[in-house]
């Protein structure tokens, strides 16, 4: 291959695509998430997330590309052995295998031939039940809340600079979890299936966070972003 280097070389183009391709970036995310969140965060600086529902490491991930950059965060799902890939791919998080909800209580977890739609919300999964998806699976787990798990792992006074869910189904459940008082991230990233832009002040999880003082950032096909109105104390 390297005649097409020569060539490039010639007329002088190699220069000019190594500087065009010096600007772009790889995302990881499905809609492109974490490339906002780097608009959001750009300056180089290094953080810390928390990811809930985060189903792979790498596939889907809203939070890779800030791992690959040095950021450090916790990783949780509830599919069972689910960790063990984040703790190969991941080792420098903190990765558990947990379901969290609005409260503890047992509820039974619908596995797919692809794990990106696993979910406890019966409903949803019987309608994804199809030809083009299968339920594989099914198994009683135990949930948690997120302020219970965030105690248990996060040193105190950890700052969150971004929260990102995806649970098909139990999202404003997570949000519902959280102890607000101690855990504030700056952004929030929730999962939005079906919802048009003119739909959005009736969503549950629109009114919740415009309660907790987030304002409405950027929205992908699927994803709400929101962004705090409260000042950080990093400024």
């Amino acid at each position: 291959m390297h005649w097409i280097n020569d060539l490039l070389d010639r007329f002088g183009l190699r220069i000019y695509r190594e500087k065009a391709y010096s600007h772009s970036s790889l995302s990881y995310s499905q809609e492109g998430e974490d490339m906002i969140l780097r608009r959001i965060f750009e300056g180089g600086r290094k953080g810390f997330y928390v990811d809930v529902g985060a189903h792979h490491p790498q596939r889907f991930s809203n939070t890779y590309f800030f791992y690959a950059r040095g950021w450090r965060g916790v990783n949780i799902d509830a599919m069972p052995g689910g960790m063990d890939l984040f703790n190969a791919i991941r080792p420098n998080d903190i990765n558990i295998e947990a379901a969290i909800a609005s409260e503890r209580r047992e509820m039974t977890y619908f596995m797919f031939d692809d794990p990106a739609l696993n979910s406890f919300d019966e409903m949803l999964s019987r309608s994804r039940d199809n030809t083009a998806y299968r339920i594989i699976g099914r198994k009683a787990i135990f949930t948690r809340t997120l302020a219970e798990v965030l105690d248990e792992h996060l040193a105190p006074n950890q700052e969150i600079d971004f929260l990102s869910i995806d649970v098909e189904g139990l999202d404003l459940e997570v949000l519902e979890s959280n102890d607000w008082s101690k855990y504030r991230p700056f952004c929030i990233l929730v999962e939005c299936v079906d919802h048009s832009l003119e739909e959005i002040e009736k969503n549950q999880v629109y009114r919740y966070l415009k309660e907790k003082d987030y304002d409405l950032f950027a929205k992908t096909a699927h994803t709400f972003i929101f962004r705090s109105n409260i000042r950080r104390s990093n400024g």
